[in-house]
């Protein structure tokens, strides 16, 4: 008793429409790679000539003795104009500052650096979310609508204490906030 197996209905016609259609997949896929990869190339030749505006350097070696971000120099300041900025460095494993006092309301603008590895932070459910990076000062603006007490941990794995840093942020009413501010003082809400 033998069966026979039979081939599929179209035999080598069916063969050839699958072939043809195989190759049509091959030559689209070929060129969305290709367009990726081109695409690529003139990106980075283009930011090699056209570097990003507001590249800011520090030397990390330094940047705990002089410079921007000295120690006396972070946490959150209002310059004589009524401008907010907060200073602050991340390494392993924590935030310098660790606790930021900022006005709701009112513009914040964040200065930050790393030193030793790849870092980054996101404030609460805000907008304000950056990466440090060793040797590049970061740079947003943002303003915090809600007052409260608001987490910022790290959200780039940094070694094997990452799940440890943990920053904090005191959001204040603005008119309270500015109580506090004096000239060319820094507010932190770290204990002293």
């Amino acid at each position: 008793m033998s069966t026979a197996i039979e081939s599929p209905a179209g035999g080598p016609e069916s063969e050839a429409v699958s072939i043809a259609a195989e190759r049509r997949w091959t030559i689209v896929v070929v060129a969305i790679v290709a367009l990726l990869v081109l695409m690529m190339i003139v990106t980075g030749l283009h930011w090699a000539s056209m570097p990003p505006s507001r590249v800011e350097t520090v030397d990390v070696k330094t940047v705990h003795v002089r410079g921007e971000f000295v120690e006396s120099n972070l946490g959150t300041a209002v310059a004589s104009d009524g401008k907010v900025t907060v200073r602050l460095i991340a390494q392993q494993y924590s935030f310098v500052p660790q606790c930021i006092v900022v006005p709701a309301d009112l513009p914040v603008t964040f200065r930050g650096t790393a030193t030793d590895a790849i870092h980054g932070f996101i404030v609460g459910r805000t907008n304000a979310n950056t990466m440090l990076i060793p040797g590049f000062v970061s740079t947003f603006t943002t303003s915090f609508h809600a007052t409260g007490e608001l987490l910022m941990p790290c959200h780039e794995y940094c070694g094997t204490g990452h799940e440890a840093m943990w920053g904090r942020v005191q959001v204040l009413p603005a008119d309270e906030f500015l109580a506090k501010a004096r000239a060319g003082e820094r507010l932190s809400c770290v204990p002293r």
